[in-house]
């Protein structure tokens, strides 16, 4: 007596189709993986850049309010605009500008604004960040 293998009659196993809808399912799923993946590697290295470029405008804007914090360190303080380029691919530009006569005594070089920012190019696209203080001369 022979006996027929079909997973039809008994109930067991699988059919060639289920287990290729089967593959099918796990390959879109491991497809997606890949893709979110991806995508949060290209996060995670912008908010590398984004955290750098922010701690080299911090330095900057910290070195120049600390010469401020003294009367004769203010005036090293001139009106213009700088750049450096401190690592690639980061540019680092401040300005520092005379504030309007906002002084009780119409004095416009007691208060001077500086911005700091720092620019990079990431992904073929332009990005910064920007920080901004105002120092006063106290005398």
């Amino acid at each position: 007596m022979r006996r027929k293998l079909s997973p039809q009659k008994n109930g067991k196993g699988f059919t060639f189709t289920e287990v290729l809808i089967a593959i099918l399912l796990l390959v879109i799923a491991l497809v997606g993986l890949a893709s979110v993946t991806v995508s949060v590697i290209k996060g995670n290295d912008l908010s590398r850049m984004v955290t750098t470029a922010t701690t080299l405008a911090k330095d900057e804007m910290e070195q120049l309010k600390n010469a401020s914090a003294t009367a004769a360190g203010y005036d090293l303080l001139v009106l213009g605009a700088y750049n450096d380029t401190v690592e690639t691919p980061y540019a680092r530009n401040w300005t520092i500008a005379a504030v309007g006569a906002t002084a009780p005594d119409n004095d416009t070089t007691k208060m001077k604004k500086i911005t700091v920012t720092v620019t990079w190019t990431w992904n073929g696209q332009s990005h910064n960040v920007t920080l901004n203080t105002i120092v006063l001369r106290i005398s």
